[in-house]
């Protein structure tokens, strides 16, 4: 404290000097009797010296203060630093692992997308099938009904216990019973069973697209002669009779036609009666549109 009263006093002994009084320092003891001719301004700067240090004593205790806040604010600042470095580190790893899952997302969601893609065109190309597959069924439909009704018409002058023409399964079935068609054991067709069969193939000659099954059916009464083995063996002859009268009379072509032998084992009634046995005994000519196109659509 000393140190820096030399340095504040010399301005104000520049003043003493003019009056030769003589000079006190800070925490100098007053002496007892001050010498004549001070007077007033002597007290005076004494009064200033003594408030000036007490002032630079303030300063100094506040300063020492200050340098403590600052070295404290330091060390705070330091660790902030440090805290906020790991921060950043920290938020540059998140970043760069956001922007890495953000990349395997968008990757993924781009897979998905494709394959939803391919999905939806599949899904698309299999309506289209479907609406094709409609259509084809539906013409088939129209072609099946327009074809029962032209054979009602033109079977129309036979007896309901001899033929008879239905819709089953999206197909004509005509109903032929051995009465109209065959004498009992014998798969020769009969006069009036050949009107019947010639007006079948003239129909049948107008509509090339339809594919023909003749089924042989029997009662379950055994049969056994020097022709035929059993009632299968003469259910097979009696369908292939009448294919081999639209082959060879009516002109259908083989290809469209099928003959199958049944035997007893597939009747329309019970066997236990004569009414029965009746209706068991036929012979049946299913008519089909052909499924060519339709199998096509199906095997795309």
């Amino acid at each position: 404290m000393k140190k820096i009263c030399y340095v504040i006093i010399p301005v104000m002994l520049i003043v003493v000097l003019n009056s030769c009084a003589p000079v006190y320092m800070c925490g100098d003891a007053k002496p007892a009797k001050q010498p004549s001719g001070w007077g007033k301004r002597l007290k005076s700067v004494v009064n200033e010296r003594d408030r000036l240090c007490t002032d630079l004593a303030a300063k100094e205790k506040e300063n020492e203060g200050l340098k403590k806040n600052l070295a404290d604010l330091t060390d705070q600042f330091n660790v902030l630093t440090t805290k906020n470095n790991d921060l950043q580190k920290k938020y540059e790893s998140l970043v760069n692992m956001s922007l890495s899952q953000t990349d395997k997302l968008s990757k993924a969601l781009l897979a998905k997308s494709e394959e939803l893609d391919a999905k939806e065109k599949l899904l698309s190309e299999r309506e289209k099938t479907l609406e094709e597959m409609n259509e084809v069924i539906a013409r088939q439909d129209s072609i099946t009904k327009s074809l029962n009704n032209i054979l009602r018409n033109a079977l129309l002058g036979f007896n309901s216990d001899e033929l008879s023409v239905e819709i089953k399964n999206g197909k004509v079935y005509v109903s032929m019973s051995d009465k109209l068609l065959f004498k009992s054991g014998s798969s020769a067709v009969e006069s009036k069973g050949k009107e019947a069969l010639k007006l079948l193939g003239g129909v049948l000659d107008k509509n090339v697209d339809i594919d023909i099954l003749v089924e042989g059916h029997t009662d379950n009464v055994p049969i056994k002669t020097s022709v035929y083995k059993d009632n299968w063996d003469l259910s097979v002859a009696r369908a292939t009779s009448i294919v081999r009268i639209l082959a060879v009379d009516y002109k259908i072509a083989p290809t469209r036609m099928t003959a199958s032998g049944k035997g007893e084992f597939f009747p329309k009634a019970g066997n236990d009666t004569p009414e029965g046995r009746a209706k068991n005994r036929r012979t049946e000519i299913i008519l089909s549109p052909k499924l060519d196109e339709l199998m096509k659509l199906l095997n795309m």
